[in-house]
């Protein structure tokens, strides 16, 4: 059975842009071109296909990426461990999503400073350690260190700094924190959020309240602007109160 890459993209919701990319670099050729033209996939290159994406996932750059899959080896026992460390990275969202929502509890009833040990519940990175030592083990060093370097100033931290610096454009340009240009930035904003947890409401105005009270937080703001806190504990409410239940 063969699918066409419209197919492909509509199953995988990868567009076929992107499929057409993977397939220019050599990192997913279809199984066949038709006489049209159209290229088709079976169901070996669906389960690349698959392995590039929990590649992506965990963080891997497509040169890295393009070097695991090309290896080959027993797909089986690559895919279970994929397998384990997704899991390990679920588990790992799931303490720090506690993490947060504890914190944010926290600060809403006042607790004290000497009662906060738990906001740094689920930083430990030794389990996904292990699985990263697993995987320079299978394909080097060089490959999985190289992409963990840089993983995350290609993803959530590049988003996250661009989101910072577009709030800082809306304060210079005197844009209230209710400018629609404004709430599309902080739509950007909890749809960033929503990689790690899902925020209702009251967590998301919680949120916003520790990025403006807890002196961590607030500290790595005003480095970046010292008008920015309170900007974003604005504009995050205004978003939470029109938009969320």
């Amino acid at each position: 059975m063969a699918w066409s890459t419209a197919q492909v993209a509509r199953m995988s919701k990868v567009t076929s842009r992107t499929l057409r990319h993977y397939d220019e670099i050599g990192l997913l050729p279809p199984a066949w071109v038709g006489d049209n033209g159209y290229r088709y996939y079976e169901q070996e290159q669906l389960l690349r296909l698959q392995q590039i994406l929990v590649l992506r996932e965990l963080g891997l750059g497509l040169d890295a990426i393009g070097e695991i899959v090309r290896d080959g080896g027993d797909r089986v026992s690559v895919l279970r461990m994929h397998h384990r460390w997704l899991l390990a990275e679920r588990d790992r969202f799931d303490r720090l999503a506690r993490t947060v929502s504890r914190t944010i509890t926290d600060v809403e009833e006042g607790t004290t400073m000497t009662k906060t040990d738990h906001w740094f519940d689920g930083f430990d990175a030794a389990t996904q350690e292990q699985l990263r030592q697993e995987a320079r083990e299978r394909w080097g060093p060089e490959v999985v260190d190289a992409s963990a370097q840089t993983s995350w100033q290609q993803g959530h931290g590049k988003e996250w700094a661009a989101m910072l610096a577009a709030l800082v454009e809306h304060i210079d340009a005197d844009r209230t924190p209710r400018d629609p240009a404004v709430q599309a930035t902080i739509d950007g904003h909890y749809r960033w959020i929503q990689a790690f947890w899902q925020p209702n409401r009251q967590s998301y105005i919680g949120l916003a309240d520790v990025y403006a009270d807890d002196p961590r937080f607030r500290a790595n703001f005003d480095k970046t602007d010292p008008r920015l806190a309170e900007y974003l504990r604005a504009a995050m409410t205004e978003y939470a109160n029109s938009t969320l239940s």
